[in-house]
């Protein structure tokens, strides 16, 4: 059996890019900063390293990427790895390693402040703020709801 997964929560480095492929198809690329922290054993100092990796998503989740992901988002990307290779105009073969991105899922939106009379509703029932929204799921080639009727037992 094999498996290719991968699974990282990091914030964007940059605006996503979306563009669309010569058959109309839209492909949306954006880069992901992951931390890692430790402390050193020997000093005990803590040390931090970063790593960058390459998403691309494809399709309506590339709509949807290009359309809510900004610079600084928290995002969590799972998908799978892929490495391609091509020749540069001088004949060096160059290599990327991508994450293909199967499902997104959304970090927090960033709160906006709320006046006293916009946080309250009619009934003076404070109203939920904007920090509170539910965090969308975003899965590609999300299928119609399975009914419980339909499943064989």
């Amino acid at each position: 059996m094999n498996l290719n997964k991968a699974i990282i929560i990091g914030n964007l480095v940059a605006d996503p890019e979306l563009k669309s492929t010569p058959a109309g198809q839209p492909v949306c690329t954006f880069r992901v900063a992951t931390n890692r922290i430790w402390k050193d054993k020997s000093t005990g100092e803590q040390q931090k390293e970063t790593e960058y990796h390459t998403i691309v998503t494809w399709g309506k989740l590339a709509e949807i990427a290009s359309q809510y992901l900004t610079k600084g988002r928290l995002v969590m990307v799972e998908g799978r790895i892929r490495t391609r290779s091509w020749e540069d105009n001088t004949g060096t073969k160059r290599f990327r390693t991508e994450i293909i991105a199967e499902n997104l899922q959304l970090g927090p939106r960033i709160a906006k402040p709320l006046t006293e009379e916009a946080s309250q509703g009619e009934d003076g029932a404070q109203q939920k703020s904007l920090s509170e929204e539910e965090i969308p799921i975003i899965e590609e080639g999300d299928e119609e709801e399975i009914d419980i009727k339909d499943i064989p037992l």
